[in-house]
């Protein structure tokens, strides 16, 4: 297919760059599976001239290493070599018995690793360069949801543990600051662990591309309707808006199938949640309103939001879980807000079983 560089926006020196990247890498694939199959040569003839230094069990790590870094297609002519030079040395040094056996584990470590090889192919990357991606993406995720530098007057803790300890979690984060305004965004996808992940990661960025770029009440329809179009079989999620005034300390909260925020007050010394009518959860059905509340956080005051992950229990209604959390909260007040957030997750019923995620916002 003819391309039109103009259309591309590139000069011809940088387009030829750009075609000639996916040369070099065959030509870098080549260069390792010659490397592999020379150095296949060099341990079979070590193994026949030295059979009482070099052990057969060489060959293992030949075959692992083939398998992190070439594609199926290569991979296969190199390991049909592996197991040539196997086989010499099996005959050579006479012992059948045990080096069959040997040959027969070598042969299913190759499997193994051509099924990994296959399985990267499909997803188009090569070599550990999969796991790479998933590192930068998991880290991608963590830094959307980062907060932002706080004027001196308040403070702000985000605490997020995944499912049995899993890198990925279905509840995130994700926060836009302009001027003196503070907007956040909880959300809790269907699933839990690895398994919402890959929905997270998604989720993260076309939120945060969101927040802060339209008016506070039409964050959360826009946001539905983005879920929608995903046709997802459990397409499904919760989230909690909030938007504060970082001068005033006025805020605006909306909620879909979230549980309901917490406030704390000074001047009160407990804590209140804050029942309004929310709007249902996101993804469900289209051209549903999102009712918000507003308020305002005076000094001394604190904002949780929190997944249901830090409530839920199993065959325990949800109210009871959110009388606990507040029981943890106040057990908590006496060594100030810093820290809360990781504790009341620390502290959930559900334990490692469920996503957990709070934010708390504090004004001192």
């Amino acid at each position: 297919m003819d391309v039109d560089r103009t259309a591309l926006g590139r000069s011809p020196m940088l387009f030829r760059l750009q075609r000639a990247r996916p040369r070099w890498g065959r030509w870098r694939v080549l260069a390792t599976a010659v490397g592999i199959v020379a150095f296949t040569a060099v341990l079979c003839w070590s193994m026949t001239r030295w059979p009482n230094y070099v052990p057969f069990s060489a060959y293992i790590p030949v075959a692992v290493v083939a398998g992190l870094f070439l594609p199926p297609s290569m991979l296969a002519l190199v390991d049909v070599s592996v197991l040539l030079a196997a086989s010499y040395t099996v005959f050579d040094r006479g012992i059948l018995a045990s080096l069959l056996a040997a040959c027969a584990i070598l042969g299913t470590v190759m499997v193994i690793m051509f099924w990994v090889a296959t399985s990267r192919a499909r997803l188009g990357v090569q070599g550990n360069l999969g796991e790479s991606m998933l590192v930068d993406l998991r880290d991608r995720l963590r830094l959307q949801g980062e907060l932002p530098e706080l004027p001196d007057e308040w403070g702000a803790e985000l605490a997020v543990l995944s499912a049995y300890g899993d890198s990925f979690s279905g509840d995130f984060l994700v926060t836009s600051a302009t001027g003196s305004r503070l907007e956040l965004a909880l959300v809790d996808v269907s699933g839990k662990g690895m398994a919402a992940g890959t929905r997270s990661l998604l989720l993260s960025g076309a939120f945060g591309g969101l927040l802060g770029s339209m008016p506070v009440d039409r964050f959360l329809g826009a946001a539905n309707s983005y879920l929608l179009r995903q046709h997802w079989d459990e397409g499904f999620a919760t989230a909690a808006h909030a938007v504060i005034d970082l001068e005033s300390g006025e805020f605006s909260l909306g909620s879909a199938g979230h549980p309901p925020p917490v406030r704390f007050s000074a001047g009160s010394g407990r804590w209140e949640v804050l029942e309004n009518d929310e709007g249902p959860a996101l993804g469900v059905t289209e051209g549903l309103s999102f009712p918000r509340t507003v308020g305002v956080l005076g000094h001394g005051d604190a904002l949780l939001l929190y997944t249901d992950g830090v409530i839920e229990a199993r065959n325990r209604d949800l109210r009871d879980g959110i009388d606990r959390m507040l029981g943890t909260a106040e057990r908590l007040l006496g060594g100030g807000f810093e820290g809360m957030a990781a504790k009341i997750c620390a502290a959930a019923r559900a334990g490692e079983t469920d996503d957990r995620a709070a934010v708390l916002v504090w004004r001192r």
